[in-house]
This record gives structure tokens, C-alpha cells and sequence, in this order.
């Protein structure tokens, strides 16, 4: 099946490059560029694309801004976000994956990075960046924004025991392969558990899960080391 992909970036040389760059696959398809926030939201809306490769900083609508509005429209359920920014700081991160993204990379990132990136994401895996580190996901996405709604406690309720464990260990940042070596357990049988997971609470991919985990009070968010 082939993944379509929007591209939302305010410089056309870069949405030229990387359309060719992503065209070149057989199982990839860009089916729109958009050079800013409000044209990507609009160009979603049409096209319904699986992923947008979303800039950050753009005129007009930014793309923190289009991510929110995208992820928040229930008739967009099926397209994920993923941030493609020169900016890739600590507060960059948190505001987008609480928006809603799905992924997180610099810029720098080499070609086959970025198209092992939008499968990975268009899987309905989360990624970020090596410097989208844990430590900072346990900083931001335990302390909500002022008048963000935390997920209830309760809304793990229907969990069993292990999907509990395993989506408390996806939180923490370990890969399907390093929860699997844990829990003695096939990493097909850790992906099932995360699915399965995702499914009861809503979540519409792993890094959704991760934000509910931390909301919800399932892990406790680690104090970022003193410097």
C-alpha cells in the first residue's frame, strides 16, 4: 500500500527536494506541498493524507498551531503529523507531541533517516529524534499546560495487567525489542500489547500513548537531572 505524504514547508527549494526524494520510493506518494500552516490544514482536509511532514516555523499559521488543529479534527483520525523542524528544542518537542505528532527529526537527518521516519510513523509507531531524549519526555509531558485535561486515572481501567506494564515501559522510552527482552516475550507479542493498548485508552498512535501514560499517573515523570 502506498503511504501519501503531504509536505508542509515554507521554503519551496527544500518542499522540491524533498518531493523527490520521497517520490523516488515506490511505496511513497506526495500528493500535496503546502507553504504554510493554514494551507497544510487546508490541503489535509482535501486530500486526507496518511502522513504531513510538518514544518515548524512558517509565516502565518506555524506549524505547531496546524498539527493541533489536524490532530484535533476527528475527521482527519487517520493522518499523523510528523515535525521536521531546524529548531529542534526541548519546548519544540513537547508542544508538538502534545498537539498531537506523531514524530519528531532535525532537519539534519539523512535521507533514508526521513523515509525510514514516515514509515515508522505512518505504522502508527512514534519516533523521535536522539535529541527527543526520555529525559525530556519525562520533564514536558508530565506537567500539562495550564488548562490542558489530564487523561483520569480511570481511563486505563480496561487494561489487563501486562498492557499496563508494557505501555508503562513504552513511556519510559524503551523500544518494542527492549520491552520484549525484558518481559521474555516475542517483540511481535510486545506490538500486539501496545496496539491493544491504544485501542482501549484512544490513542491514536505510541506517542499518544506515551502522554496518556504520564497524564494519567500510570508513570512518574523523572526530575530532569540538575546541571
Amino acid at each position: 500500500m502506498t503511504i501519501r505524504v503531504l509536505l508542509a514547508d515554507d521554503q519551496a527549494l527544500l518542499r522540491a527536494t524533498f518531493r523527490i526524494l520521497i517520490d523516488s520510493c515506490a511505496d511513497l506518494d506526495v500528493v500535496a506541498e503546502a507553504a504554510d500552516g493554514k494551507e497544510a490544514v487546508e490541503l489535509t482536509r482535501v486530500h486526507q493524507p496518511d502522513i504531513v511532514v510538518m514544518d515548524i516555523r512558517m509565516p502565518g499559521t506555524d506549524g505547531l498551531t496546524a498539527t493541533n488543529t489536524i490532530c484535533a479534527d476527528p475527521e482527519l483520525s487517520a493522518t499523523r503529523v510528523l515535525i521536521l523542524t531546524t529548531f529542534e528544542i526541548d519546548e519544540y518537542v513537547a508542544q508538538a507531541l502534545r498537539a498531537g505528532a506523531s514524530g519528531f527529526l532535525g532537519k539534519d537527518v539523512d535521507a533514508d533517516t526521513l523515509l525510514t521516519a514516515i514509515r515508522t510513523v505512518a505504522s502508527g509507531d512514534a519516533l523521535l529524534s536522539p535529541l527527543a531524549t526520555r529525559a525530556l519526555i519525562s520533564r514536558f509531558l508530565a506537567a500539562p499546560e495550564p488548562g490542558a485535561h489530564l487523561a483520569p486515572p480511570e481511563s486505563l481501567g480496561a487494561l489487563t495487567a501486562r498492557e499496563r506494564e508494557v505501555m508503562a515501559l513504552a513511556a519510559e522510552g524503551h523500544s518494542n525489542a527492549e520491552i520484549a527482552e525484558r518481559l521474555v516475550v516475542s517483540p511481535l507479542t510486545v506490538r500486539t500489547h501496545v496496539h491493544r493498548a491504544m485501542t482501549k485508552v484512544n490513542a491514536r498512535d505510541r506517542a499518544q500513548l506515551v502522554v496518556i501514560a504520564y497524564q494519567s499517573g500510570l508513570v512518574q515523570p523523572t526530575p530532569p537531572p540538575s546541571r
